[in-house]
C-alpha cells in the first residue's frame, strides 16, 4: 500500500471510528440504557477490522468462508450494532435509533438470528469465548472434511473481542486452554485490556501477567495500543498469517469511555453514565450537532470495501461450484449440515435390541449413538473426560485434535463448563451437530450454556448419565435428584428420560430430528429391563410425542401410574400386582407431551380418571400437574445417601410396593 493510499485509509478509519462513536453514544443517550465504555473505547479495533480486516459479504451473512467476528463482551452490543450498520448489514439507522427497544433487531445484548451479522448471542461473561473456540473447532474439522487438493471451500479465522469481565470468567479460562491443547490457529482473540471492571478499576480483582498466562497455555501473545490503527491492523494480520498451529491473542490497551473525557479511563465510563455528556462529546469528537451523523465519506467508503469483498466472494462462488461439482458425495453431506437434514425415517434406521437386552440406559445409548453417527455422518460427539462412563464414543471414527481436525471424538477434559460453549459455537456455525456428555450431578456446570442453547434455538444434544440415587456408592454429592427438574423448568429445553433400550434409539431420533432447540438425554448407571410387552415402534414413537400409554387397561380403567426412566418398571410391577383396572403411561419427555394437541394428551391421560400416582426417583414438584391434587406422587424430596443403588432406591421409597400402597391409598 503506497504512502498516500495508506494515509486515506488512515483518515478514512479515523473518522468512521469518530462517527461509530457518535452512534453508539446517541443510542444509549437515547434509551438511557445500555455500556458505552467498549463501544468507545473499542472503536479503532472496530474501523480495523470492518473497514479492513474482516472478510464478510453484508448481502450473504451466512457466507460458509466469512471470517466470524464475535462480540464475546455482548454488553458492548453497540459496538456490533454500530459497525454492522456502517458495514453495509441490514440492520438500518432507526434500528440503532431503535436500540434497546421493544421488537427491535438491536436488543441490550446481542441475540443469534435476530441481527444480521450477529454470530452468538451473548452476553453472560465468558460464553462468547468459547463461542469462537466452538467455532473455530468446527472450521478446522469443516477444512479438514471439505477442502481437496484442487479446491479450498474454508481458509476463514475466527476473531473475538473480549474484556476482562470475560477473562475472569472460568468458562473462558477453560475454553482458552482447550484452544490451545488443540492448536486452534484460526482463532484470534482480541482482549480489551482497559484496566477497569464494572465496579472498580481491574487492579482491585486481578494482578496477572495477561501475555504469560496465554503463552503458557499455547498460544501467541502481543501487547498493542488499541487506538493505533497501524498496529492493530499489522497485529491482525500477523495473526492471520501465521499458522503455527497456535492460536493468538492481541492483548489491545485501551481507555474505556474515549471520547467522554468526564469518565473515560474510569469504572464510570463502563455504563450508560458517560451519555449524559453527548453533546459535548460530540463536539470533541469534531461530528456535527445532528445526532446518529453518518458521513457521505464514510458511507463512500465502506460502499467501496464492500465491492472489494464482493470480488473475494464471487471467486469463492466460482470455487464452489467447481467443487460441487467435482464432489458431489461430499458436497450432498455439507448441504445437510447446513441445512441440519438428517435421514426422516432415523427412528427406524436404529438397530433393534434383543427382547431380552437389559443394560443401563447410558449402555444403550452407547450402541445407539454410533447407530446414528452412521446415519448422520456431521454428528460429533465429545465427554469432559467420562467416555468411559458416559459411553457415546463414537467408535468408527477418530478423535478430534492438533494431528487429526477431522476426528468426530472431542476430548473436552473435566471442562464441563467449556464444553457446553464450544457445543454452542459448533451449533452456531452451523455445519455440524454437536454433542457432549458428562454426569447428570454436573450439569449444573454447563448449565449457563444451555440455556444459552435454548435461548438461541441450537440443536446441541446433551448426554447426561448416572441419572439419580441409582448411583448408589457414591452418595449424594453424585446423586442428582434435584438436575432433571432443573432442566425441565428451561424453555425451549428437551428433557428426554428413556425408560428402556428402545426409548433410547427414540430419543436419539427425537433429538436428532429436532433443529429448533437442544435436547438433554438422562441415561442411567443401573441396568434396566427391555420393556418387550409393547412393539419396539410403539415405545420409539412413544418418545416423540414425550408420553404414552406402556401398558392398556383390561377392564374399566380404576387408575392411572406415570413414570420415566428407570422407574417404568417399577410402575409395571405395581400395575400388574393391582390388577387389569390398571394403566401405565411412560413420560420419558414431559416438554414433548405438553406440546402434544389436546385429543392425544386426553387419549393419555383421561380427565374421567383423576386416581393417579406418578413416580420419579427424584424431587416431586412438577409431576403435580399431571397427577392433580387429589393425586399422589412418589419421589425424593431430599438428598440421596451412600449405599448400593438398589438400597438407596429402597431406603427412599421408590418401589413397586410403594407405587401400590399410593395406589391403594386413594
Amino acid at each position: 500500500m503506497s504512502t498516500a493510499t495508506s494515509e486515506n485509509m488512515s483518515e478514512a478509519l479515523t473518522q468512521a471510528a469518530a462517527e461509530a462513536r457518535g452512534l453508539a453514544i446517541d443510542a444509549v443517550h437515547a434509551c438511557s440504557s445500555g455500556h458505552l465504555g467498549l463501544p468507545l473505547g473499542c472503536a479503532e479495533i472496530g474501523a480495523v477490522l470492518f473497514g479492513q480486516s474482516l472478510r464478510y459479504n453484508p448481502a450473504a451473512p451466512k457466507w460458509l468462508n466469512r471470517d466470524r467476528f464475535l462480540l464475546s463482551a455482548g454488553h458492548g452490543s453497540m459496538f456490533l450494532y454500530g459497525w454492522l450498520h456502517l458495514a453495509g448489514y441490514d440492520l438500518p439507522l432507526q434500528a440503532v435509533k431503535d436500540f434497546r427497544q421493544l421488537h427491535s433487531i438491536t436488543p441490550g445484548h446481542p441475540e443469534f438470528d435476530e441481527t444480521p451479522g450477529v454470530e452468538a448471542t451473548t452476553g453472560p461473561l465468558g460464553q462468547g469465548v468459547g463461542n469462537a473456540v466452538g467455532y473455530a473447532l468446527s472450521g478446522k474439522r469443516a477444512a479438514a472434511r471439505f477442502n481437496t487438493s484442487e479446491h479450498t471451500l474454508f481458509d476463514h479465522h475466527v476473531i473475538a473481542l473480549a474484556g476482562d469481565g470475560c477473562m475472569q470468567e472460568g468458562v473462558a479460562r477453560e475454553a482458552i486452554a482447550f484452544a490451545g491443547h488443540n492448536a486452534l490457529d484460526n482463532l484470534i482473540l482480541i482482549y480489551d485490556s482497559n484496566d477497569v471492571t464494572l465496579d472498580a478499576m481491574a487492579e482491585v480483582t486481578q494482578s496477572e501477567d495477561a501475555a504469560s498466562y496465554f503463552t503458557a497455555v499455547g498460544w501467541d501473545a502481543v501487547t498493542v495500543d488499541g487506538h493505533d490503527l497501524a498496529a492493530i491492523a499489522e497485529s491482525l494480520q500477523e495473526a492471520r498469517d501465521n499458522d503455527n498451529g497456535k492460536p493468538k491473542v492481541i492483548i489491545a490497551k485501551t481507555l474505556i469511555g474515549k471520547g467522554i473525557p468526564e469518565v473515560a479511563g474510569s469504572a464510570a465510563g463502563h455504563g450508560e453514565g458517560g451519555a449524559k455528556f453527548a453533546e459535548t462529546a460530540r463536539q470533541g469528537l469534531g461530528l456535527p450537532e445532528e445526532t446518529f451523523y453518518v458521513s457521505e465519506g464514510t458511507r463512500e467508503f465502506f460502499a467501496a470495501r464492500r465491492e472489494e469483498l464482493q470480488v473475494e466472494f464471487a471467486a469463492w462462488e466460482n470455487t464452489y461450484t467447481e467443487w460441487t461439482a467435482a464432489n458431489p458425495d461430499l458436497a450432498e453431506e455439507l448441504q445437510n449440515g447446513i441445512s441440519k437434514s438428517v435421514p426422516s425415517d432415523l427412528i427406524d434406521r436404529i438397530p433393534e435390541f434383543d427382547a431380552d437386552h437389559k443394560d443401563a440406559t447410558r449402555g444403550s445409548g452407547g450402541v445407539v449413538i454410533n447407530a446414528v453417527a452412521r446415519e448422520v455422518p456431521q454428528l460429533v460427539s465429545g465427554s469432559a473426560d467420562l467416555y468411559g462412563s458416559t459411553k457415546n464414543y463414537i467408535k468408527d471414527d477418530t478423535d478430534f485434535g492438533a494431528d487429526n481436525p477431522g476426528g468426530r471424538n472431542i476430548w473436552f477434559g473435566i471442562r464441563e463448563h467449556a464444553m457446553g460453549a464450544i457445543c454452542n459455537g459448533i451449533a452456531y456455525d452451523g455445519i455440524f451437530r454437536a454433542s457432549g456428555a458428562t454426569f447428570l450431578v454436573f450439569a449444573d456446570y454447563l448449565r449457563p450454556a444451555i440455556r444459552l442453547a435454548s435461548l438461541a434455538g441450537l440443536p446441541v444434544t446433551y448426554i447426561f448419565t448416572h441419572d439419580s440415587v441409582g448411583v448408589g456408592e457414591d452418595g449424594p454429592t453424585h446423586q442428582p435428584v434435584e438436575t432433571v427438574s432443573g432442566l425441565r423448568v428451561i424453555p425451549n429445553l428437551d428433557v428426554i428420560r428413556p425408560a428402556d433400550p428402545e426409548e433410547v434409539a427414540g430419543a436419539w431420533a427425537a433429538a436428532m430430528l429436532r433443529t429448533d432447540g437442544p435436547t438433554a438425554l438422562i441415561l442411567t448407571r443401573q441396568g434396566v429391563p427391555n420393556i418387550s410387552s409393547l412393539p419396539v415402534k410403539t415405545r420409539r414413537e412413544g418418545v416423540r410425542r414425550g408420553g404414552y400409554v406402556i401398558r392398556e387397561e383390561e377392564s374399566e380403567l380404576e387408575a392411572i401410574i406415570m413414570a420415566t426412566g428407570s422407574e417404568v418398571e417399577h410402575a409395571l410391577e405395581a400395575a400388574a400386582q393391582l390388577g387389569g383396572g390398571v394403566r401405565v403411561v411412560s413420560m420419558p419427555c414431559l416438554e414433548r407431551f405438553d406440546r402434544q394437541g389436546d385429543d392425544y394428551r386426553n387419549s393419555v391421560l383421561p380427565a374421567s380418571c383423576s386416581k393417579r400416582v406418578a413416580i420419579e426417583a427424584g424431587v416431586t414438584n412438577l409431576w403435580w400437574k399431571y397427577v392433580g391434587e387429589n393425586g399422589r406422587v412418589i419421589g425424593i424430596d431430599r438428598f440421596g445417601l451412600s449405599a448400593p443403588g438398589n438400597t438407596a432406591m429402597k431406603e427412599l421409597g421408590i418401589t413397586a410396593a410403594a407405587v401400590v400402597d399410593a395406589v391403594k391409598s386413594l
